[in-house]
């Protein structure tokens, strides 16, 4: 499954030791050269060449699940210096004297990329074994690779891996990777609702997300997502996947929806007739949407309350002159970076300067020249010079110090405001933007001037 959620590595160059260490990977060698010490200038290098290596082993492992086991080799004493839990196994009062140690609840890769680090002082991790990685790290008590893991998830997280890396991150008592991860489920919700990974998670990390007050999300969709998880919860169980095993497999949960903050017409044309409901809750919630003197409901009834957008405003003044702004297709773009993650929702845009007018807008965000996120939509200006939002489908994850390109193409009134008095560099909270001109722009919008005043995000 990791190997889905996470990125592929590219394979590492290759010195004379990591191409011995590679070797060791595949196969335990022992060394054929009588004088091999000479070889290797530093203790470093020396125990890299023991790595995985029968050359004096005096302890192995039989590591992994019955039917995927694989027997390692080890020297006690490098063990011992790499890890507390193996001095304690070797050298400590209650040290036992077994040549073979089983380890079951290990992967062998796991096992591997550990001693890799304890024997090589080397991080080599990958996106199908990261997690296993880390359960060995905390469970043999080698911390800094421990927190090369955690860092790896953090940089690889997003809405597809995010509800997974949450339940896990609760496993291994990693709070800041748990932040982390809500702050993408928060800002990415109905990404993070609609991905696979959401349908693996455990029925304590179901409950914690249906809680989630700050949850950006539509309550159709968070109701769908629930059932994609019960029928999965399902199969897990080798229950039929019936209507009434998936509300049995819910349990409780199901009132964490909150389907009485749903609009009327996702309630009657969903959840209302996917027969997870019983006709007694379906006829009360009908009631409660209709009726001045509302039942009681056993479901929440008040809506999340979601994130609230911030404004980063990078023009000091607007202004308007006739036929000096003018669209016809053309494109407005700037470029901008930031130095914390943050999640751009849309783009605030100016508007007519000569009544009230209706706009096309294609917004989108590139980076790279990869594009990220993109919508084609309309908005009403009322003539003022406002900004009026418009809106990606969803919320784009912005990694610090790197630049972004955002742009749109306008078509409407061709008197429009535009801004002027432009800053290189905008503090919204705790986040610091930074802007440069864009090739990209055809119409003029630049750092000093132009369109694209807003950008609207979370953080």
């Amino acid at each position: 499954m990791a190997a889905e959620i996470f990125p592929t590595k590219k394979p590492a160059s290759t010195s004379s030791v990591q191409q011995f260490q590679q070797q060791n990977l595949n196969n335990n060698n022992t060394i054929q050269t009588t004088n091999w010490q000479g070889l290797y200038p530093t203790i470093r290098e020396r125990n890299a060449v023991m790595f995985n290596n029968e050359l004096m082993a005096d302890v192995h492992f039989v590591v992994g699940p019955p039917g995927g086991t694989q027997r390692l080799p080890g020297h006690k004493y490098v063990l011992a210096v790499g890890s507390s839990v193996f001095h304690a196994m070797f050298y400590g009062e209650l040290a036992e004297d077994n040549d073979e140690i089983r380890i079951p609840d290990v992967e062998p890769a796991a096992f591997l990329a550990m001693l890799k680090y304890i024997y090589c002082d080397e991080i080599d991790l990958g996106a199908d074994t990261v997690l296993a990685t880390l359960y060995a790290a905390k469970k043999y008590i080698v911390p800094h690779l421990a927190r090369a893991c955690v860092n790896f998830l953090e940089t690889s997280l997003s809405a597809k891996n995010a509800c997974v890396l949450l339940s896990q991150s609760c496993l291994f008592e990693e709070p800041d990777l748990t932040q982390r991860c809500w702050e993408v489920i928060d800002a990415q919700a109905e990404l993070a609702l609609k991905s696979e990974g959401f349908c693996d998670i455990d029925t304590q990390t179901l409950e914690s997300i249906l809680r989630r007050e700050t949850l950006n999300a539509k309550e159709i969709v968070v109701f769908e997502a629930a059932l994609n998880w019960a029928e999965a919860e399902c199969q897990r169980q080798e229950l039929a996947v019936t209507i009434d095993n998936k509300r049995k497999v819910l349990g409780k949960a199901v009132y964490l929806i909150r389907i009485p903050t749903m609009a009327l017409d996702d309630f009657a044309n969903g959840a209302a007739q996917s027969g997870v409901l019983t006709l007694n809750e379906t006829n009360d919630i009908f009631l409660w949407y209709t009726a001045a003197k509302k039942p009681e409901l056993q479901f929440v009834s008040k809506p999340r309350k979601g994130l609230v957008p911030q404004r980063c405003h990078r023009f000091q003044s607007c202004a308007y002159r006739s036929n000096q702004w003018r669209y016809r297709g053309r494109c407005d773009s700037i470029q901008f970076a930031v130095d914390k993650r943050v999640f751009i929702a849309g783009f605030g845009l100016y508007g007519s300067s000569c009544g009230s007018a209706e706009y096309s807008a294609k917004i989108e965000l590139k980076r790279q020249g990869v594009i990220l996120g993109q919508n084609l939509s309309k908005y009403f200006s009322d003539g003022s010079s406002n900004t009026f939002p418009v809106w990606f489908e969803y919320p784009v994850q912005i990694e610090p110090d790197t630049f972004y390109t955002a742009s749109v193409v306008l078509d409407g009134n061709e008197l429009s405001y535009f801004g002027q008095e432009g800053m290189t560099e905008v503090q919204c909270g705790k986040v610091t933007f930074q802007f440069q001109c864009s090739s990209d722009s055809t119409n003029g919008t630049g750092v000093q001037g132009g369109q694209i005043p807003e950008l609207i995000f979370y953080a």
